[in-house]
């Protein structure tokens, strides 16, 4: 694999002065933002921006801080960031963040020991490989830190297969410890939390309709019938008509109405002069009476039956039994010989459950599946002629000879680096951007009837789409931009990730770079909260709502973390050079997601741990990659006793997901009947499942409230009612000056 000639030019190309142009960059926005938040955070008119999770479900804690103290930057919050256990995070913000969490804590520890064997022991071998004349280290190109630059047939490669059979034996030795702690987490959650609704109930769809009785009647006999001993109630979903929509969206326009006029104007019925937000001037021209804004209490209930008789019933229904192994039993079994026929389903937690979805017809569910497949195919084939555009930037040399005229613009030397070394990861990282809110949309129009299925949904295509573009269509693109070697046969494919990936180790360093520190100070920056919080408080001056507190974006920081292990797991032994880059933004991440998750973020449903099943597979597949491309290289370089090593460890892994996939994957996806029956046995001993099943009759509440009731937007634009939410108006007391102690 030694360059030829014609080559050399390529690899002088990546040079270390355009990666450090590109760190130095993005470790000037990282110190930048993350000294700016140590700041804005103590300011008073931030603590919706920076505390919102705290401010939802804490009691405030409010102490007016120096004003000289104010503006100094400073780093506690990552000492409290670091001092908070697990079981704290468990007890407010559920299973799902310590999950993630848990993520990043397994990054740590594989890439720790991949930095360590890799730096000292990898990278020596692939400086001093003597198929490259070495210069001066200022311009020293990062080829001769790849496994590149080890000649062929040098029996220094068998440090390679060691280090590779190094990393897969404590990645699997960390997967399965990881697997079994989350796996004995999860059911001692269940276990021990408060009795769940969702665990005595089921949702049944596809219910046939039938002219001689209603479908409340139908359900009804069905169930009684079938399931008569263990049967209790049911509940049937309604699909809302226009007008129950046009007075929902009115409610909610007269509730901002109601709080706007309580921020702007007085209370007494005359004129109040206010300042314009984006003028200054004063106005006079409202005058209020508060007998014409406040709604007739008789007018309510007729309102409310108008609003009933326009809902329209649906063939679904949330079925409630007297014990959790009956509502199980009865969502595994087949209920009638046409499959297509009362489908049961578990039913979602009431806040996780996406009442928009419900509606749809059961048989139409493929149709979405496969329409939505066929549109995120061909999203990832649309993007592929900009990725490669993209990837050019990083080829200057081979641009200027194709085309004249870029020698003509960019002329100095600065630019070169900048163009070629910090933009193409900027605008890939731009193009990323895009992609979560289509796939958040995708993945609602294939049916989903929770919110954490809809997310997890959504998690998995960004995933896909991710390692699509950030490693498979770059390292194509680049091939082909290198003039490489084509793929013919499949057999192609090791050797030409072999060739490729070397050559890509510069770009995927500067990605990890800006995708990774600089996403992460945005992150804890909340950039588009403070803007849009500014906007709100000084131009629109609408009051702040303490409900309005936003979840976790899993689809969007899951994919990226592990897109980022996937570059470190590839390019270990091929170019160890970028692991200590992960390893910073690994523990960045760390403490930054600790802190955001314990001051911003509010867990509003989760999936009980769902994603660990993905973290995993994506590991092994990534371990699997390494080991293929480990292959191509052993191969090109003429070793086959590395690659006669390797192929028994390929083997070895795939039995190992394989074993993991038989003995943890069936707890994430049911409980089993002897817990379920021992909760059961708990609650009829102590008395409580009378209060249970008392509780279930109210626990899925779809119809929006009265006007006087206040609602609660979720993150998709639904209505989660007054039933299934805690009133927490009495705990916080914010007083005008102030600042949130963030010591407290």
């Amino acid at each position: 694999m030694a360059p030829t000639p014609e080559r050399k030019k390529d690899y002088l190309s990546m040079d270390l002065s355009r990666l450090l142009t590109s760190a130095g960059i993005n470790i000037g926005i990282c110190a930048l933002f993350l000294s700016l938040y140590s700041v804005f955070r103590k300011q008073p008119g931030n603590v919706y921006v920076y505390f919102g999770r705290r401010l939802s479900q804490e009691d405030g804690k409010l102490q007016n801080i120096n004003a000289l103290e104010r503006f100094v930057p400073s780093a506690s919050w990552i000492v409290k960031a670091w001092q908070i256990t697990e079981d704290e995070l468990l007890s407010f913000a559920g299973i799902d963040a310590v999950v993630f969490l848990r993520v990043l804590v397994f990054s740590i520890r594989i890439f720790s020991i991949a930095t360590v064997v890799c730096i000292f022991g990898v990278l020596p071998v692939n400086y001093f490989g003597e198929v490259k004349k070495h210069m001066a280290i200022r311009p020293e190109a990062l080829f001769v830190f790849t496994i590149a630059n080890v000649k062929d047939e040098s029996q220094w490669l068998w440090v390679h297969c060691v280090a590779l059979y190094i990393i897969t034996l404590s990645a699997c030795i960390l997967l399965y410890f990881e697997y079994k702690s989350i796996s004995g987490m999860r059911l001692a959650h269940i276990s021990n939390s408060p009795p769940n609704p969702s665990h005595f109930s089921v949702l049944v769809r596809s219910v046939p309709r039938s002219s001689n009785e209603s479908l409340d009647d139908a359900i009804k006999n069905f169930f009684t019938n079938y399931h008569g001993l263990s049967y209790l109630s049911h509940q049937t979903v309604h699909r809302a008509g226009k007008v129950h929509k046009f007075m929902s969206t009115a409610e909610k326009v007269y509730k901002k109405f109601v709080r706007l006029k309580v921020t702007q104007f007085d209370h007494k019925c005359r004129a109040n002069k206010y300042r314009c937000g984006l003028c200054g001037g004063t106005s006079n021209s409202f005058q209020l009476y508060h007998d014409d804004f406040e709604p007739d209490a008789n007018k309510g209930g007729q309102d409310r039956s108008e609003r009933n008789a326009e809902k329209k019933e649906c063939s679904a229904a949330f079925v409630f039994f007297k014990t959790r192994y009956a509502a199980v039993v009865a969502s595994q079994v087949l209920q009638s010989s046409n499959p297509m026929l009362w489908v049961t389903d578990p039913a979602p937690e009431p806040h996780d459950v996406y009442w928009p979805n419900l509606w749809i017809p059961y048989r139409q569910l493929w149709i979405r599946r496969i329409t939505i497949l066929v549109a995120s195919t061909f999203l990832m084939i649309l993007l592929v002629p900009p990725i490669t555009l993209l990837q050019g930037l990083t080829q200057l040399e081979e641009l200027k000879e194709k085309l004249p005229f870029v020698n003509i613009i960019i002329k100095r030397n600065i630019l070169v680096r900048l163009v070629s070394g910090y933009l193409p990861s900027v605008l890939l990282q731009l193009l990323i951007y895009t992609v979560p809110p289509i796939m958040m949309l995708f993945s609602a129009v294939e049916g989903p009837i929770s919110r954490s299925g809809r997310k997890k949904s959504a998690c998995c295509k960004v995933l896909y789409f991710t390692i699509w573009t950030v490693f498979f269509v770059n390292v194509i693109s680049g091939t082909v931009l290198n003039k490489l070697d084509v793929i013919s046969t499949p057999k192609d494919i090791p050797s030409l990730l072999a060739k490729a990936v070397p050559e890509q180790s510069t770009f995927f360093m500067t990605h990890v770079l800006t995708s990774g520190w600089a996403s992460l100070s945005s992150e804890i920056m909340q950039t588009f909260a403070l803007v849009y919080n500014f906007v709100r408080k000084n131009i629109l001056r609408l009051q702040e709502d303490p409900e309005s507190v936003p979840s976790f974006p899993y689809h969007t920081e899951v994919p990226r973390v592990l897109v980022f292990g996937l570059l470190g797991f590839t390019c270990s032994i091929l170019a160890p050079l970028i692991l200590p880059f992960l390893l910073v933004y690994f523990f960045l991440g760390y403490v930054v997601y600790r802190n955001q998750i314990m001051n911003v973020y509010c867990s509003k449903y989760e999936s009980g741990g769902q994603m660990w099943p993905i973290v995993h597979n994506t590991a092994i597949f990534s371990l699997i990659l390494t080991q293929i491309i480990a292959l191509g290289v052993f191969g090109m370089k003429r070793y086959p006793g590395a690659s006669g090593f390797t192929i028994p460890l390929v083997i070895a892994t795939i039995l190992f997901n394989e074993y993991c996939r038989q003995r943890f994957y069936p707890m994430f996806n049911n409980i089993s009947a002897q817990d379920l029956i021992e909760m059961d046995r708990d609650d009829e001993q102590s008395g409580r499942m009378e209060e249970i099943h008392q509780l279930l009759l109210t626990a899925y509440c779809q119809s929006a409230p009265a006007a006087t009731s206040p609602d609660v937007g979720d993150d998709d634009g639904s209505i989660i009612s007054k039933v299934s939410i805690t009133d927490r108006s009495h705990e916080i007391s914010i007083t005008a000056h102030p600042t949130w102690d963030s010591r407290a």
